[in-house]
């Protein structure tokens, strides 16, 4: 299993995201961010499975991406090193993603 690292940003997308669907249902919150941590899990021993983002910026152009088990519309964004995973994002796949991604560096 490769090692998985977290931005600290991504700590934040998590709260954000808890915090909306908590406003509807604490439930939802909760599943949403245990199906977080099993996904980063997951994408750990399978770093490949996550497809292109097809970002057409240079810094982006390895940026992976997968869908949140029971959350589709909820995306996590990657990239794959030599030894590990770097969870770049975790970001709902309405918003603007290439932009958020270039202003954030990665």
């Amino acid at each position: 299993m490769a090692k998985v690292n977290k931005r600290p940003i991504v700590i934040q997308d998590l709260i954000e995201q808890a915090t909306y669907l908590a406003k509807d249902s604490l439930d939802a919150s909760d599943r949403f961010l245990r199906a977080a941590e099993e996904t980063f899990q997951f994408l750990g021993n399978m770093p490949a499975i996550g497809k292109l983002s097809g970002f057409t910026h240079a810094q982006l152009v390895e940026v992976r991406q997968y869908a949140i088990k029971g959350f589709r519309s909820i995306l996590v964004f990657y990239r794959i090193t030599d030894d590990s995973i770097d969870i770049l994002r975790v970001l709902h796949g309405a918003r603007d993603l290439e932009v958020l991604l270039e202003e954030d560096d990665v």
